[in-house]
């Protein structure tokens, strides 16, 4: 037997309250989603409150503003999350199960897409109020991290997502059928990378500190496209790290291609986070080289 973790006895579910045939349910994934948008909000708001850290003492909006801001970003992150869950992951099954696209209560979200769907929201609000795109990029840059933090806490406390086979000593032994098939060669039990936690701590924890002492310490909204351009770098370069020890997505794998690899040559290849994540570290620089050229 291997050393490892066991998981911990946690319910995916806060508490539950059936009546009659109605179950209602509050899990701790739908609480992470909106103890998520509240402290986005809050730091949101605790930096357009200091004009004095904005380029000539100029907050993007107004903290009211951002009052209104947050609900057309939960309607981008529930869109354009859903939608590239979809489009991304199992296209071929919605097409032929349409009606299911709707049932987001059954699971399924895409970071990417939800974040598409945020950058929507963001040029259609900031349109509509005249706000600058790359101060607000900022202030939204500095508001994501708390969210994926408690996101990926919550995708752990679902025993879900979780990494391939290890033999490391922190590998957690995930309970349920799926995660404990990984053939012979790890024992009577299959431990697994949380990789979970990595991400909860590099792309929320580690990510997010570090915005917030540029931000808030050091100056950095003054220079529009730093925090934008660090958070895009940041996060595509933890997420691209993490999935070569996250398992992969099933509709991907095949006996030719265990690793799960949505492109691949000669065995060598990228996963499809990956392959989403490359994008972002384009943007990421784009970023820095806006904010080099206005300093």
């Amino acid at each position: 037997m291997i050393a490892a973790i066991p998981f911990p006895p946690l319910s995916p579910e806060l508490f539950s309250i059936s009546i009659g045939s109605f179950e209602f349910a509050l899990r701790w994934y739908a609480l992470a989603y909106i103890a998520g948008i509240l402290l986005g909000w809050r730091l949101a708001s605790a930096a357009v409150k200091r004009a004095a850290l904005w380029r000539n003492d100029a907050p993007p909006m107004s903290a009211e503003e951002v009052e209104q801001f947050v609900t057309w970003v939960i309607l981008g992150i529930i869109l354009g999350g859903r939608l590239g869950f979809v489009l991304f992951y199992q296209p071929a099954y919605y097409l032929t199960h349409p009606v299911e696209i709707l049932m987001v209560w059954q699971g399924g979200m895409s970071f990417h897409g939800g974040l598409l769907g945020v950058i929507l929201a963001v040029l259609l609000f900031c349109r509509s109020i005249g706000a600058p795109l790359v101060p607000v990029a900022d202030m939204m840059a500095l508001a994501v991290p708390p969210g994926l933090l408690l996101g990926r806490l919550a995708n752990f406390v679902n025993a879900e997502l979780w990494g391939r086979p290890t033999d490391l000593p922190w590998g957690v032994i995930f309970p349920g059928a799926a995660a404990q098939d990984c053939g012979q060669a790890f024992g009577e039990f299959c431990a697994r990378h949380p990789s979970q936690l990595y991400e909860a701590g590099l792309e929320g924890l580690i990510l997010g500190g570090l915005l917030i002492w540029l931000a808030f310490a050091r100056g950095a909204l003054k220079k529009p496209g730093l925090v934008a351009g660090l958070f895009f770098i940041g996060y595509g370069l933890a997420r691209f790290a993490v999935e070569f020890v996250r398992q992969p997505d099933a509709q991907f794998v095949s006996e030719g291609n265990p690793l799960g690899l949505a492109w691949h040559v000669g065995g060598y290849g990228l996963t499809m986070g990956q392959i989403l994540s490359l994008p972002m570290l384009v943007v990421g620089l784009s970023f820095l080289l806006m904010a080099r050229r206005r300093a």
